[in-house]
């Protein structure tokens, strides 16, 4: 398979937060790591609802209506070569956050074989997050039994990890799923104990660790 690198910051996650009080564009380096030539292309849509049943992957040509810039959006790589592509926000923050994914992925270019061939291209999927002006609101969950259902009822999407529950001598403890929970979703996790369970949350800039 031809192989696309794309590098952003922190370099175990493809995303790209745009918080508030910083600048509204960040940059992502595209690295060709295979020995052929490689044409890429850098496909950005804007996500509505996210997170929900209503969400919608909504393709705007022109970014004046979208509000997200991507350039260069096509491009030629050389074996080795490294491009960079610029994502800037070109509308004011909103009340509430923008979400957006930018495919970023090689399109196919020639391929010369004595027999029919077929050329796999492997490309990655940007997440990119335009925080709100200002951070408001909080999630909250309630418990119902053994299963705990999150409800995100602030502005911006936040994420929830590092969850644990202990039985109640304290000496079994479990590990539980994470997840990353936008503004107005809600998601539930099952338990095995009747304890108390711990979170880790944040929106980006600083987190806490809650108990339910």
């Amino acid at each position: 398979a031809d192989r696309l690198e794309v590098v952003v910051h922190p370099p175990t996650q493809v995303i790209v937060d745009l918080q508030p009080g910083k600048p509204s564009h960040d940059d992502i380096e595209v690295f060709n790591d295979s020995p052929e030539r490689m044409y890429v292309v850098a496909d950005p849509a804007q996500i509505q609802s996210p997170g929900t049943p209503a969400e919608r992957r909504v393709t705007v040509a022109d970014p004046a209506v979208s509000g997200l810039l991507v350039t260069p959006q096509r491009m030629v790589l050389e074996p080795g070569q490294r491009r960079i592509i610029r994502l800037a926000a070109l509308l004011p923050r909103d009340m509430s956050e923008r979400v957006y994914r930018v495919t970023v992925k090689p399109v196919a270019g020639p391929v010369t074989a004595e027999t029919t061939a077929l050329k796999v291209l492997l490309g990655y999927d940007v997440l990119v997050l335009l925080r709100p002006q200002r951070i408001a609101g909080e999630v909250t969950a309630l418990r119902s039994g053994r299963k705990l259902v999150f409800h995100n009822d602030s502005n911006t999407a936040q994420e929830i990890y590092e969850g644990k529950q202990c039985d109640m001598a304290g000496k079994t403890c479990k590990t539980l799923p994470s997840t990353r929970l936008y503004a107005g979703a809600q998601w539930s996790v099952d338990l095995s104990y009747d304890t108390p369970v711990e979170y880790r949350l944040t929106a980006g800039n600083g987190s806490s660790v809650k108990r339910f």
